[in-house]
């Protein structure tokens, strides 16, 4: 009786390791049929609104344009007031927030100086308020928890100099903001996500980092490490396992207990194209097969328990692709 009762709960970890493999053996990236041509375009939001896609900003175009996964078809709705990039949007109610986003040209970008809101049912686009001169920063993560955004790293000065671990929170009520304890590790260039009342800070670089004769050297600097910010607690901690091939600027979603995390760039002349999953549960990664396409700079969608990516730049820096694919069951 002692035995089994020691070997029961072996048993039950072993079964439930086999059905998470069962589970994530079952997914596999495809093509996406879209009806219309948009333009390709990276450092852009791809964010989930009202069961549509959105794809605003990045550095080719202003285009406000909308894809509607139920008939596979874009719309374009109109054009944000002026360029902008390298940010996380983020959906609240009736409106996608951008809090974290750079504006100019390459390499000495500036940060937003004021919240911005687009409404797709009016097509409006509006400043919410002023953001703290401390508190300016692009490239960073952006997520909403609890009528609050979040505001993670980021870098201050384009891809010159300030990378960042400041942490701040915006409250949508009392429009107020809030400096919180800094992350552990500096990062830009990232997206970050919540699960289960954590933070999840994944990928990202330092691009404040220029050697002589080589100033984008930043490139190499990717960011391997997963600090996770506790909501209920307010502590940050730094994971044990690290990201396995660190990247930057890659898409992530959060799908039943796992994270996962696509693509980005390093130092390498193509963006990757690595699937990597992280299990909430063992803390662990793994991998997935690879996208059809190696890209950076977009984020991706959680739709109907598929992954959606589009976009983003197929080279380190620069590029541009628009084709679509989606990870799910075989």
């Amino acid at each position: 009786m002692n035995k089994l009762i020691f070997i029961l709960p072996l048993i039950i970890g072993l079964i439930a390791i086999s059905l998470k493999a069962q589970e994530l053996d079952k997914l596999q990236w495809s093509s996406v049929d879209q009806h219309q041509v948009v333009g390709g375009r990276h450092e852009t939001t791809f964010t989930l609104h009202n069961d549509k896609f959105y794809l605003i900003g990045g550095r080719e175009s202003k285009a406000v344009e909308v894809f509607d996964p139920s008939n596979n078809t874009w719309k374009k709705l109109g054009e944000a007031p002026f360029f902008m990039h390298h940010f996380q949007g983020v959906s609240y109610q009736d409106k996608i927030y951008f809090v974290g986003a750079m504006k100019g040209n390459y390499p000495t970008e500036t940060p937003l100086e004021h919240i911005w809101t687009y409404q797709p049912e009016k097509n409006e686009w509006k400043k919410e308020g002023i953001i703290p001169k401390e508190v300016r920063r692009g490239g960073g993560g952006a997520v909403l928890y609890q009528e609050k955004i979040y505001l993670a790293c980021g870098i201050t000065n384009g891809h010159t100099s300030g990378c960042s671990n400041r942490f701040d929170v915006y409250d949508l009520k009392s429009k107020t903001w809030t400096q919180l304890t800094s992350a552990p590790h500096l990062r830009d260039h990232f997206n970050a996500i919540v699960a289960n009342d954590k933070l999840y800070l994944i990928g990202g670089r330092n691009s404040s980092v220029h050697h002589k004769n080589n100033f984008t050297a930043f490139f190499k600097y990717t960011n391997p490490f997963v600090d996770v910010y506790d909501f209920k607690t307010q502590k940050w901690i730094t994971l044990e396992d690290k990201l396995p091939y660190p990247s930057a600027a890659g898409g992530i979603v959060k799908l039943n207990h796992y994270l996962i995390y696509m693509g980005g760039e390093n130092a390498l002349p193509k963006a990757s194209n690595k699937t990597q999953v992280f299990d909430i549960t063992t803390e662990q990664w793994s991998q997935l097969p690879n996208m059809l396409e190696g890209r950076h700079g977009t984020n991706a969608i959680l739709y109907n328990e598929e992954v959606y990516v589009f976009g983003g730049s197929p080279v380190r820096g620069g590029g541009r692709v628009n084709t679509m694919e989606r990870l799910g069951s075989r």
